[in-house]
């Protein structure tokens, strides 16, 4: 295996980093074989913000402060750049933003049980239950052969530098099982993910920013490499595979040429959970571990690796189980919707800059919404009938409200948005499935989702 740390290589064990944990099929074979025709893979980047546990619609993009009090978003309403429509309250920075989005309050898959629902979301509900990215990495590759950044990446709190146990980031939730197998997995930093369990950078999280501390980790690997004399017998695959690997991620995770002020900008530090909550609620196991103050950071390695050519990347957002025993509405949205709403309103504010709005389709979802009525402890409990859904980017139609919630914000009642559509949006911003039909090695499983529904129809 290749792990990113000095002094522990092998020649036996450079000689399976071409495998890159692919299975049979190894990052060589990838470099070698025929490229997939251009119309066939977009030049497109998908981001997936995944709000862990189920965000409640009102506080977020649905306020209904029209609605009974106990109804309504609790914290009120921000206006908005479109006339006529609001977020909540916590939602400045994207409301300012809101021309760049396109909202859709008619979305709902009808699930109401964590595991289920996080698994159903990953994969759009496809035959082959594998997450969206895994289909990508099918249909273009594991590798980027330009760049060397993996195709389908998951970045969770840990990723960016959180000392988390349990499984708080969703990361295995939106992995599940699949029948794909193993060697189309995400590439997870964190060292929990299949493929990054070949491939470990072994640096200190708190040191991820240092570019000298991961130059001279890459620099004593290719040092001990070449003492032994491996690269001289291999082929220029191989050799190149090496180059490529390292290549790639020394660039994405070399933070030293962001400037001062982007960093401020992705920084969430300031997002911590209220020292009165723990008092409120003692005796909540790994409820430390819901703080978002990593938020930022995620989001910005994102943005690196959209830019160095990955495909598919997702995020991970925990702690949105807002009942109220753990957070509530009270507690919860001012921490995690804060930590968003600064993460988020960077993320795109810094798209527009470097002119890759339409080149990256930002999707912000959960695995289902919280119901109407807020409980007794200040909380919303599951709800199927409306899910938060806004995407940005991608080139698609923006600055749009897409479909309508009832007076309570509880069900659509017009333009209705199935799971099934957000997934053919996601899946024809990436591929041509018209030139994917085309290819006789694609499973039929992708070749069904592909052809399963039309795209959202106003997008």
């Amino acid at each position: 295996m290749l792990s990113i740390r000095p002094h522990q290589h092998s020649r036996r064990s450079f000689l399976t980093a071409g495998t890159l944990g692919l299975g049979s099929l190894a990052l060589t074979d990838l470099l070698q074989a025929r490229s997939l025709s251009p119309s066939v893979i977009r030049n497109k980047s998908v981001v997936l913000l995944f709000l862990g546990g189920g965000p409640p619609q009102h506080e977020t993009f649905d306020p209904k402060m029209e609605s009974p009090s106990g109804y309504r978003a609790m914290f009120g309403e921000t206006q908005t750049s479109l006339p006529g429509v609001t977020f909540g309250s916590h939602f400045s920075g994207l409301a300012r933003n809101a021309d760049k989005l396109a909202i859709v309050r008619s979305f709902r898959n009808g699930m109401t049980s964590h595991g289920p629902a996080t698994a159903y979301m990953a994969s759009g509900g496809n035959t082959t239950k594998a997450n969206l990215g895994n289909l990508y990495s099918r249909i273009a590759g594991n590798i980027n052969q330009a760049t060397g950044i993996p195709n389908n990446v998951i970045l969770g709190p840990r990723a960016a530098g959180a000392d988390f146990v349990g499984n708080p980031d969703y990361t295995k939730r939106l992995n599940p099982p699949n029948r794909l197998g193993d060697s189309w997995g995400p590439f997870d930093p964190s060292g929990s993910g299949n493929l990054q369990s070949d491939m470990t950078l072994g640096i200190a999280t708190r040191r991820l920013d240092d570019r000298r501390t991961l130059l001279s980790n890459l620099d004593t690997i290719r040092r001990n490499i070449d003492s032994q004399k491996i690269l001289d017998s291999a082929d220029q695959f191989t050799q190149q595979a090496f180059d490529v690997l390292l290549n790639g991620v020394a660039r994405a995770f070399d933070l030293s040429g962001e400037s001062p002020t982007v960093l401020e900008k992705y920084d969430t530090g300031e997002f911590q959970i209220p020292k009165s909550v723990f008092k409120k609620k003692p005796n909540k196991a790994g409820f430390e571990n819901q703080t978002p103050v990593f938020l930022g950071r995620q989001m910005l390695l994102a943005r690196r690796m959209v830019e160095a050519g990955c495909g598919f990347v997702t995020v991970t957002s925990t702690g949105w189980d807002f009942h109220g025993n753990r957070f509530g509405i009270d507690d919860g949205v001012p921490c995690l919707g804060g930590a968003v709403d600064k993460a988020v309103t960077a993320f795109i504010e810094d798209l527009d800059q470097r002119g890759m709005s339409d080149d990256v389709l930002l999707v912000i979802t959960g695995e289902f919404g919280r119901t109407p009525l807020i409980n007794k402890n200040a909380g919303r409990d599951h709800w199927g009938g409306i899910c938060p859904l806004v995407l940005s980017g991608g080139g698609l139609n923006m600055g749009q409200v897409i479909g309508q919630s009832d007076k309570i914000g509880g069900k659509p009642v017009s333009d209705p948005v199935t799971t099934a559509q957000l997934t053919s949006t996601i899946l024809h911003t990436l591929v041509d499935p018209g030139e994917v039909r085309l290819l006789p090695q694609i499973p039929p499983g992708i070749q069904e989702t592909l052809s399963r529904a039309e795209p959202i129809r106003q997008l």
